[in-house]
């Protein structure tokens, strides 16, 4: 005895409908790994092209500069010998390993610029003297190394 085959079901606009839906039920695993990967692209994107910023206790050599112009306290944390070679007109020198003993020599009411040589000890001399209340002091990032590539004036030869 031979099968018969049964004839194919009409065409209708519910079997169509239905072909539709099956087949887009197959794509949503593509589509929702297709829009991760567009989704993580964008992100990557967002994060590598944003401008590099600094903490809020940091701020850049272009606006150390800004504020020296209006009038900025300027204090230099390196040494007698680098003050000596190099330094940022009108600022002030307190050695890092004076700073603890001497905060009470500098301005309370007023901004501090805490600069160095690269920015390292600055960020130490800026710690000091928040931790002794003067939360307007930042630290200028990349020091007067930065400040000299930068173009900026200094008093002096070489930091």
């Amino acid at each position: 005895m031979s099968r018969k085959r049964k004839p194919p079901k009409p065409v209708t606009s519910r079997n169509k409908s239905n072909r539709h839906y099956k087949a887009h039920e197959k794509n949503p695993p593509w589509l929702w790994i297709g829009v991760g990967i567009a989704a993580v692209a964008l992100l990557a994107a967002v994060i590598l092209l944003r401008p590099k910023t600094t903490h809020s206790n940091e701020i850049t050599v272009a606006q150390a500069y800004e504020k020296l112009q209006q009038g900025v306290y300027i204090l230099d944390v390196r040494t007698q010998a680098e003050w000596d070679q190099a330094r940022i007109t009108n600022s002030t020198l307190i050695p890092l390993e004076q700073l603890q003993g001497r905060v009470n020599e500098l301005p309370p009411d007023r901004d501090i610029v805490v600069v160095c040589r690269t920015g390292k000890r600055s960020k130490t001399g800026m710690s000091i003297l928040q931790d002794a209340g003067y939360t307007r002091a930042v630290s200028m990032t990349g020091g007067l190394t930065a400040w000299k590539t930068a173009g900026y004036p200094l008093e002096g030869s070489s930091p």
